[in-house]
């Protein structure tokens, strides 16, 4: 009987030993995922901060220890398709782009070749070498991103905001012509107004939720060549019915509901 007790206290005490072991090796494990941080890593892009997609104003560019600042209009947008483009405030451009993570490389650049009294050549030239100089970290932080090349040159942005429906000239890129259509929109008038592809076009228009009811339109009588007019037919299937609108930065869409759509660009 005794060595019976005795066995079974040795199993016992066997058991609580493991189980302290075991504690103890699970211990660290518990402490390290209770430091990991919530975005599920220690990168500086987070999943809610991502860089591509978004119109980013260009504030200064930093090369050699020489920092230039950018003038009001430059910006870039960067996307997950692969392109970029932007303006240096003065040239417009446009590159392929490789992102992988928190890297991009802008390669196959292409500028406009035009002289500004406004912009710095020092500016554009800086600007052109950092961004296609080789790849480039992203790191973003609330609406501001830096871009960093390798040599630890730098370009300093930040998010711009969508641009507002109402007072602003969204020029038509979609459907058809060319960049001759244009709609602004007036909230103490309650009318949206402008230029299709060919004629005059004005209307009523209420805004609510993310929708826009269009009045019967109201447009000169102009006739044009057949693709513009083509053009603005699509155009005015849009009145005397309800769209959705969306803005993104400085692109807004805007959808029938037999999701026919009518995209245009606030003019700067």
């Amino acid at each position: 009987m005794y060595r019976q007790k005795q066995r079974q206290r040795q199993k016992q005490q066997h058991g609580i030993t493991l189980t302290v072991a075991v504690l103890a090796a699970l211990a660290p494990l518990a402490a390290a995922c209770g430091s990991e941080k919530a975005d599920g890593g220690s990168g500086s892009v987070g999943a809610d901060r991502s860089f591509t997609g978004v119109r980013w104003s260009i504030d200064s560019v930093t090369v050699d220890g020489t920092t230039h600042q950018a003038p009001d209009t430059a910006r870039v947008r960067i996307d997950d398709s692969g392109e970029a483009a932007g303006s240096t405030g003065c040239n417009t451009f446009g590159a392929r782009a490789d992102i992988d993570g928190e890297r991009v490389r802008l390669s196959d650049a292409t500028f406009t070749e035009r002289g500004c009294e406004e912009t710095s050549m020092d500016f554009e030239k800086s600007l052109g070498r950092v961004l296609t100089g080789g790849p480039l970290t992203a790191d973003t932080a609330s609406d501001r991103l830096t871009l960093t090349s390798s040599a630890g040159d730098t370009v300093r942005l930040s998010r711009t905001e969508d641009a507002p429906l109402y007072g602003t000239e969204w020029t038509v890129t979609a459907p058809g012509g060319e960049g001759r259509a244009h709609l602004t929109f007036d909230k103490a008038a309650g009318t949206v107004s402008g230029r299709l592809p060919c004629n005059r076009v004005s209307a009523g228009a209420t805004v609510r939720d993310g929708h826009i009811t269009l009045g019967a339109p109201a447009t000169t009588r102009m006739m044009c060549e057949g693709s513009l007019m083509d053009a603005e037919k699509r155009m005015l299937r849009f009145f005397e019915g309800r769209v959705d609108y969306r803005i993104d930065h400085e692109t807004m869409t805007l959808t029938s509901e037999d999701g026919t759509t009518v995209r245009a660009v606030a003019d700067e």
